[in-house]
Order: structure tokens, then sequence, then C-alpha cells
């Protein structure tokens, strides 16, 4: 509540939004969006050391925003977000296109970031670097699509400068922590692109977690993979081509997060 009375002073006075705290789920009713960016308190040595806590917000959550709310497009963006979206999933019984979870495409931001740097060549000369998988310590950077000024990079790559960069990717949030809180602004960004997406009738292609069924050769587990994304929520969930080692990587991933889950 504090957060809207302080953002309320910066709306541009000819704009027609409108911002209220409450803690009153009832607001929220005809919401055709929802995003979810609660918590219970702060992780420091893990996304997964307050998953119990957080699995029982989710789920308190789910059943306010059924019970409010009809069919609304989720963006996840709590941690831990895989878990945490199939949990929803499961509480809402809403459609799987219609909940998704926004953390790796931060995670893919930071891939091309880091990977730019090792490189000394500009983030924007890399495209198609994207990560995959858990928000995790079990993420899947997908080197093998990479490309450099339009061109397929990842043979240009040093597998020392890969195993660098993944270090960096995975323990990025943890270097973060070491001069703030929480991310922020990454993360802020990546979600504004989605909610612009569907706000104004526009398709986004992102990796997003979802609740697959049968892609990837998985099925009941929710995940990191490359979606297409427009009002209506996902509308594609594209199978890419992934290397060998690629999909052993994945294939770790999703169990890990499988674990995770089962854990509760």
């Amino acid at each position: 509540m504090g957060e809207a009375l302080d953002i309320a002073n910066a709306i541009p006075k000819n704009s027609d939004i409108t911002i209220k705290g409450t803690d009153d789920y009832s607001e929220i009713s005809n919401s055709k969006l929802i995003v979810i960016a609660a918590s219970t308190g702060i992780y420091l040595k893990s996304r997964n050391e307050m998953v119990e806590a957080q699995v029982e917000m989710i789920k308190n959550i789910g059943k306010n925003i059924k019970e409010k709310c009809s069919s609304p497009l989720t963006l996840i963006v709590s941690n831990p977000v895989d878990v945490l979206t199939y949990y929803f999933q499961k509480e809402t019984n809403l459609p799987r296109t219609k909940v998704m979870g926004i953390a790796s495409s931060l995670d893919t931001s930071r891939f091309r970031l880091q990977l730019s740097k090792s490189l000394q060549i500009r983030n924007s000369q890399i495209s198609d670097a994207i990560v995959l998988g858990e928000h995790g310590d079990s993420m899947v950077p997908i080197f093998s699509k990479v490309k450099i000024n339009g061109d397929l990079g990842s043979k240009r790559i040093d597998p020392k400068i890969k195993d660098k960069v993944w270090s960096e990717i995975r323990d990025y949030w943890i270097a973060l922590r070491n001069y703030k809180s929480r991310s922020q602004f990454g993360i802020a960004k990546n979600t504004f692109d989605v909610i612009e997406a569907i706000t104004k009738n526009q398709e986004i292609s992102i990796p997003a977690s979802v609740m697959l069924d049968g892609e990837y050769e998985e099925k009941d587990v929710c995940m990191g993979v490359p979606v297409t994304i427009n009002e209506n929520g996902i509308s594609k969930i594209q199978e890419i081509d992934l290397d060998q080692s690629e999909q052993n990587l994945f294939k770790l991933s999703a169990n890990t997060i499988r674990e995770n889950i089962k854990s509760i």
C-alpha cells in the first residue's frame, strides 16, 4: 500500500493509469492480467530455501484469484518460479497457456551480457542466446544457437569461456546481492515486455516457464522453454533443436525441478 501511495505520485499528468494499494482481492475482479511478485522473505543462499512457505503463499493467492477473477492471464515472478508456476496452475486449474513464469528471459538477458563481456564485443552483436530449464543452478544456456553478427558463433566460443559464462549467469543474483537486497530492474523490464505485448495485441517470443505436456519429451513439469505470447497468453510452445549435451542438461534440469516439487 505504501508503494502504491509513492508510485501514484509518479504518474504522468496526461496518463489514464490508476494505481491503488489494497489487500482486498475483490479489487482484481474482471482483471485480464495479473502479475504475482509476492514473497514471504528474502532468500540469501538459494531460490529454493523458502520453498515450502512460498508454495503455501502461491496456493493462497491462487485460491483467492480463482474465487475473484475468471480465467486471467497470470505472470509469475516470485521464486522459485518453476515450482510456483506449477503449484499455481494446479491450484487454479487455469489453462497452461494462461500461466507463465517470467524468469528464463531474465537469465537470457544475463547470458547475452556475460557473453558479450567475455568475448569483448557489444551486447547488440549477439543474438539467439537463450537460457532454458530451471531458473536456478540447473539452468541450461543454449550455446549451440548463439549468433555473433548474424553468423553461428558457437564454434568460436572456447569451452573455458562457456564454463565461465555459465557460472556467471548462474551466480549473477548472488553477485548482485553483494550490493543490494534484490534484483528489480532486469526482471521488471522483462515482465513489462510481456505485459506490453499482451495489452497492445502484439506478439513476443521469449523463454518462459510453462507446464509441459509432451514438449521436449517432458510432462507435468514447469520449466523455461521458448514460447510465443500474445493477447490470449501462450499461443505456441516452440520446440527447438538442441545438441546432445544440451538435451542431457535439459533432462537433468527437468528432474531437478521435479525433485523440488516433490519436496513439498
